[in-house]
């Protein structure tokens, strides 16, 4: 086994083939070619782990991506076109759940997956705060509510089309106590960034919360976002984080309510016609 002298990568000279393929995938052009196979040749890895998973001869090794800590595959996982858009069609926001809280395992089982989900520049960087004490999640759904009762009184909220039925939950809240903020989740899923992470932070949130909400349906869970959650929170309304309470240097980036669907669909929802524009 061969080291380059940077020591990023180890090359077995006995199983490559020089097809370079690594340096091909290699999104920031750490890794190129010459007669003697892959080289480093670039300051800038992000530890994607393209180059080692892309050798067919497991001959590449990367101390940032090690391919000990990588899965093989005999072939690549594809669903057919039919069932794969059946599976992405069947997709719901969940806000009716069983009376039954989650399984701990099953909600690591779930974010497990969702930290695979893509970030730019393979930044990653999404935690997840989780709970799951009823009287936790309805002190957050009491709080939410106080803080949108005082932000319909104000703009963008006042005399937006969004007043009258925001109103309308605030009241029917306060009528029934009818959870209108977490719909009786068992559990609230809370990504949360650094707080000096750019809008790659938010974005990254959004594509491991797709990741959940997919997933969740193999495992038997139900999922939506929390809207009126999320707007109080990036708010920075105080009642809300403390009882988050949440280390200093992290924000939250939205909430991903989590449990066992009551219902079943029978039916994949339309929507509206496919709009799409073809440039010269």
């Amino acid at each position: 086994m061969e080291k380059d002298n940077r020591n990023l990568i180890q090359v077995d000279q006995s199983k490559c083939t020089k097809c370079g393929s690594c340096s091909k995938v290699c999104p920031t052009g750490v890794i190129g070619m010459d007669e003697n196979g892959p080289k480093v040749v670039g300051q800038f890895c992000i530890a994607c782990g393209h180059c080692v998973a892309v050798c067919h001869w497991a001959a590449l090794d990367n101390v940032k991506t090690p391919l000990a800590n990588q899965v093989e595959l005999e072939k690549t996982p594809v669903l057919d076109e039919d069932t794969a858009s059946r599976f992405l069609r069947s997709r719901r926001s969940i806000r009716e759940f069983q009376n039954k809280p989650v399984p701990r395992e099953k909600i690591e089982q779930l974010l497990n997956i969702a930290r695979f989900a893509p970030t730019s520049g393979n930044s990653q960087g999404v935690s997840y705060h989780v709970i799951d004490n009823p009287d936790t999640l309805r002190k957050i759904t009491s709080v939410a509510i106080d803080w949108l009762e005082e932000a319909l009184k104000h703009p963008p909220y006042a005399g937006s089309p969004l007043e009258a039925p925001f109103t309308n939950h605030v009241r029917h809240y306060r009528e029934t106590g009818e959870d209108v903020v977490l719909r009786n989740a068992p559990c609230l899923v809370i990504p949360i960034v650094h707080k000096n992470s750019s809008s790659m932070g938010h974005d990254s949130t959004l594509f491991s919360l797709a990741y959940a909400e997919l997933y969740a349906t193999s495992m038997g869970l139900g999922s939506c976002i929390t809207g009126f959650f999320d707007a109080c929170a990036a708010s920075g309304y105080k009642p809300l984080l403390d009882i988050l309470n949440l280390p200093e240097n992290m924000k939250v980036t939205a909430g991903l309510m989590v449990g066992f669907p009551k219902y079943t669909y029978k039916r994949l929802v339309d929507r509206n016609p496919l709009q799409v524009t073809w440039g010269k």
